[in-house]
């Protein structure tokens, strides 16, 4: 029943003249505050908090039970809040049919992140299925944007906060929860949705080339309108962030906080440690992780130094049938390349025999384009490997940068680029390759989960700062 009244109430405020559409919006907002007072003054006071001071912050995230990269920054920001922000209580908003306390379980075993039980509330959305691209088989990403702004109501519907944050990057939501609510809207985005490189990518050759992008160029403008209605907006990396300010605009308030990195355990592996003369390619068996050109490159560089005793240790996972046979592809191209008795393939591996790798290993390498980020390369540094990664996106602007003045890895660019990036890395002397270890060690200290904290929690005080100034 409630499921059918939110689609009827969007659809039907959605469909009808701006003027009234305003009135109608403000009238709902109206109601769905006042239906929710008493869950929140029930809240508050198990807690324990001052009801004029007590603060419910919404998290948009439908699946924050998944585990990954995205999720990590979810539960670490709910800890911030938890830690800097004794009076708010975190409301997360998901589609996983899961108990709360499973899903605090698997927080505490995957991430080692402890959060107060207490100050946490799960509201469980029913219709998730309609952000999911599987339920939409044209017009993908048109269909899950107009999708988040139906579950983007849902949400607000059976729980209206007194501030939302989105870190999925739906970012159509934010223009659903301003026309209900006169409320701070923040985000973290991981990667936008559509990027300039995207419009910048098609060839407009074809008269299907043409239409297409019509519909990116018509989607982005639709993408921006929406971005533009956040009030405050963190971005993973200074890529990111730089695409977000040319496709929302520069007037928005963007903020660059990199993602919680655990690499504690990591650190602790002996920098001083003998190393063995193989390459780690640490990445999962899917096509734009560029596998291909790693190998390509690899086989170029046993071309020009055929003596070289160095191994190429590939390690990723696989989602499915799907991924395994891009693995098979990968091995029959290793054989072609003459590759066979140099290449290592390892599928799911444990992390703990990841570790023991990153633990062996020399030298990391990313190859993937215009990687958001790239956690996988803040771990190889804070392993202690020498990393040779993509002259592009997070790897090339945030993470292998100078340290104090002092290199920290290797940039490339081609299949020739990396050969050469391998033989200097491998034959760099002792001295030189324990500094630039030790370099690259050093510098991780900027992705810690501390750094994390600290900078959301900033981000978040002026949030806090802008819903009081309101009310």
């Amino acid at each position: 029943m409630i499921t059918t009244l939110a689609i009827a109430l969007f659809i039907a405020v959605v469909a009808i003249h701006s003027h009234i559409r305003r009135k109608i919006c403000k009238e709902i907002g109206i109601r769905l505050i006042k239906k929710i007072a008493p869950v929140k003054a029930s809240l508050y006071k198990q807690v324990g908090v001052e009801p004029k001071l007590a603060r419910t912050v919404g998290f948009f995230h439908p699946y924050c039970n998944a585990g990954g990269g995205g999720e990590r920054v979810l539960w670490t920001a709910v800890k911030s809040v938890q830690t800097e922000f004794p009076n708010v209580i975190s409301v997360v908003y998901t589609g996983d049919n899961v108990s709360k306390a499973e899903i605090l379980r698997r927080v505490k075993n995957t991430f080692e992140i402890d959060l107060d039980s207490s100050k946490i509330v799960f509201v469980y959305l029913k219709l998730r299925f309609l952000v999911s691209a599987t339920t939409w088989h044209r017009f993908t990403l048109l269909g899950q944007s107009l999708g988040s702004m139906i579950l983007g109501f849902e949400a607000i519907y059976r729980f209206a906060p007194d501030i939302f944050i989105d870190t999925m990057g739906y970012a159509f939501t934010f223009c659903v929860v301003k026309s209900f609510q006169n409320i701070p809207v923040g985000a973290y985005v991981h990667y936008p949705t559509i990027s300039t490189d995207m419009l910048k990518s098609l060839k407009q050759v074809s008269l299907l080339a043409k239409v297409k992008m019509a519909y990116w160029r018509w989607f982005a403008q639709l993408y921006s309108d929406a971005g533009s209605h956040a009030d405050y907006v963190m971005t993973n990396s200074s890529w990111t962030r730089n695409h977000i300010a040319s496709l929302w605009g520069k007037d928005i308030q963007l903020s660059v906080v990199f993602p919680p990195c655990n690499t504690s355990e990591l650190e602790k592996i002996d920098i001083n440690r003998k190393r063995e003369p193989t390459l780690l390619y640490l990445a999962q068996y899917r096509p734009e992780k560029n596998h291909e050109n790693v190998l390509r490159s690899f086989a170029l560089y046993f071309e020009q130094h055929p003596d070289s005793p160095a191994k190429l240790l590939l390690v990723g996972s696989v989602r499915g049938e799907e991924d395994m046979c891009f693995v098979n592809h990968l091995k029959t191209l290793a054989t072609e390349l003459n590759l066979q008795s140099k290449v290592k393939f390892v599928v799911d591996a444990p992390w703990p025999k990841v570790v023991e790798y990153l633990g062996t290993c020399s030298i990391g390498v990313n190859y993937m384009w215009n990687e958001h980020f790239g956690i996988g390369v803040v771990e190889y540094m804070a392993a202690g490997l020498i990393p040779v990664v993509n002259n592009s996106g997070g790897p090339k602007f945030d993470i292998v940068i100078p340290w104090i003045g002092k290199p920290t890895g290797f940039h490339a660019s081609t299949i020739s680029e990396y050969a050469e990036a391998y033989h200097k890395a491998l034959t760099l002397s002792p001295q030189e390759q324990l500094e630039m270890r030790i370099n690259a060690r050093s510098a991780c200290a900027r992705f810690g989960e501390h750094v994390f904290m600290r900078d959301f929690g900033n981000v978040f005080a002026k949030l806090l700062r802008e819903d009081y100034s309101r009310t």
